[in-house]
């Protein structure tokens, strides 16, 4: 019984107006008094989950095995008496990166819904909210629409925080430490890449949704998901602009970093150039050998210091002759 619990996340039967009623596994392996639509929410990796899929919901193989999946993309598969979607929405779960995206797949036949995921995702939650208000889909195209809208208006925010992100890179740029912003730059586009990987096949699962021949998909939900398609093309759109934008921004920084190393590196030879006559010069007299010029006279130090001083104001003008410095 308790893994039964844990593999059943909710159940509802609809009541055609917004509302609808729990259901337990006795009454879904029953199947007593089911009238009309159906949602069964599943955790695909319980036991319970998988016996029930396998033996008892009714499902060929091909949707079986595409609802106890581990590894999915979007995609919208029309099978025997059903239809197979599998959409992505953003991972919310506590300590978990937003383009970790959560999959959730769905079987159904017009009238019976099935679900399944693994890991907490919001969405569902929220329309199970919604039916308890009285106030949820009332149609199984309503359902899908629901679905797919509220998955696509949660990435909305991830990717208007990816936009400012990019933003506040593209104003740091001039004023940050160029390493430690070249890591945040490499991290957002990691995000960005990762975020559009899933929404351009969820865009095509939504694209081939609304074109399918589906008697239970009216021409009113159509429109709507073609809309929902719509607007995952807007994001793609956004995530590759962001990318752009990061990959530009990081161009830029790369070649102020190079601007500052060729700064510093000038400078030093700079450096180098005016003290090598003068490290070879006083190398040349500092040999303790017998004959060294200005030995015995006193002041010989002192117009030695004058001379290489005279030699390092040449060196300074021919430099700037040339305009090497």
């Amino acid at each position: 019984m308790a893994e039964q619990t844990e593999a059943l996340i909710y159940a509802y039967q609809f009541d055609g107006e917004g509302g609808g009623k729990a259901l337990d596994w006795q009454a879904i392996n029953s199947q007593q008094d089911m009238t009309g639509m159906v949602w069964i929410h599943l955790d695909y990796t319980a036991p319970a989950a998988q016996e029930w899929l396998t033996r008892h919901s009714g499902l060929d193989e091909i949707s079986v095995a595409t609802l106890l999946a581990d590894e999915t993309r979007p995609r919208s598969i029309p099978v025997k008496d059903g239809l197979l979607l599998t959409l992505r929405g953003v991972n919310t779960n506590p300590g978990a990166d937003p383009e970790d995206m959560v999959a959730v797949r769905i079987w159904t036949d017009g009238r019976r819904i099935i679900t399944t995921r693994h890991r907490r995702l919001l969405t569902p939650h929220d329309i199970k909210e919604t039916i308890e208000a009285g106030r949820g889909p009332c149609s199984v195209s309503e359902f899908i629409v629901d679905l797919s809208a509220r998955l696509i208006e949660r990435m909305a925010d991830v990717i208007d925080d990816i936009d400012d992100v990019v933003d506040g890179f593209e104003d740091r740029v001039l004023t940050a430490e160029g390493f430690h912003l070249r890591s945040e730059i490499a991290q957002i586009r990691r995000e960005a890449i990762s975020l559009r990987r899933y929404l351009a096949p969820q865009r095509e699962a939504m694209t081939r949704l609304y074109n399918e021949r589906i008697e239970w998909l009216d021409d009113f939900s159509r429109m709507q998901l073609r809309e929902i398609a719509d607007r995952t093309t807007r994001y793609i759109e956004d995530l590759d602009s962001a990318r752009e934008r990061a990959s530009v921004t990081q161009e830029e920084l790369m070649s102020r970093l190079s601007e500052q190393m060729n700064n510093r590196m000038y400078v030093l030879s700079i450096v180098a150039a005016l003290f090598l006559p003068l490290g070879f010069l006083t190398g040349l007299l500092g040999i303790n050998v017998a004959g060294i010029p200005g030995e015995n006279y006193e002041p010989a130090f002192l117009v030695f210091v004058c001379f290489l001083l005279v030699i390092l104001g040449l060196q300074v003008w021919l430099l700037k002759k040339k305009r090497w410095m």
